[in-house]
């Protein structure tokens, strides 16, 4: 079996631990490095040849300076364009999620998800496929009444999913009959629904028969 070559990064020994523990439990996954803040991380991934690093945002340095997470993660992936990242962060800000999930190589997970999301997301990483938790994306969705997530600058491709619901609904199908078609609860139906015009930089239903009108859909 081809192992995960993972590299974490965190500077709370506990965040580690943990982390660690849950990944390693896994036979598909080996964990060849940690790194405590962003200079140990860099050095570390010029020596330590890894498919995915797992990473807090908010790592200071030794001397106590805090570094701009998403510009130490920009620069991690210009020097390591084939690396895969996921995001392990407890920010809710809606505006570094932002940026943050426009990459599409780039995962997003909240710490406080459960650490079974945290190996789908690692896995999907190498399958060059991002993942960003429900709770990130809801926050997205919330931020500020729920309509500046709908940001051209924010627009991802839609998964298999996402895909063929959005293709069944702009063809006539209600969510109902969806949900019917597809063996799928009604409520997890809309939610897709919702978290696919999201994605594509919609909010009411006129407009994202206007999106994909214009643009068709594509999946990641």
């Amino acid at each position: 079996m081809e192992q995960l070559r993972v590299v974490l990064a965190d500077d709370h020994p506990f965040v580690l631990l943990g982390v660690r523990s849950a990944l390693s439990a896994h036979p598909d996954i080996l964990i060849v490095g940690e790194a405590p803040s962003p200079a140990s991380l860099l050095h570390l991934l010029q020596t330590r040849p890894c498919d995915v690093l797992v990473t807090d945002l908010s790592m200071p340095e030794a001397d106590g300076s805090l570094k701009d997470g998403i510009r130490m993660v920009q620069r991690i992936r210009q020097g390591w364009p084939a690396l895969r990242v996921v995001i392990l962060t407890s920010s809710m800000n809606a505006t570094i999620l932002r940026v943050a999930i426009s990459d599409g190589a780039i995962s997003v997970l909240t710490k406080a998800g459960s650490m079974t999301e945290l190996v789908a997301a690692v896995r999907r990483a190498c399958g060059e496929r991002a993942y960003v938790s429900d709770a990130i994306q809801e926050t997205l969705l919330l931020a500020e009444g729920g309509d500046e997530i709908f940001d051209t600058q924010v627009r991802r491709p839609l998964s298999p999913h996402e895909t063929r619901v959005i293709s069944l609904f702009v063809h006539g199908k209600s969510i109902s009959d969806i949900a019917r078609s597809l063996g799928r609860d009604v409520r997890a139906i809309s939610r897709m629904k919702r978290l696919a015009m999201a994605k594509l930089g919609v909010n009411n239903d006129l407009a994202l028969f206007a999106y994909v009108k214009v643009n068709g859909l594509s999946e990641k």
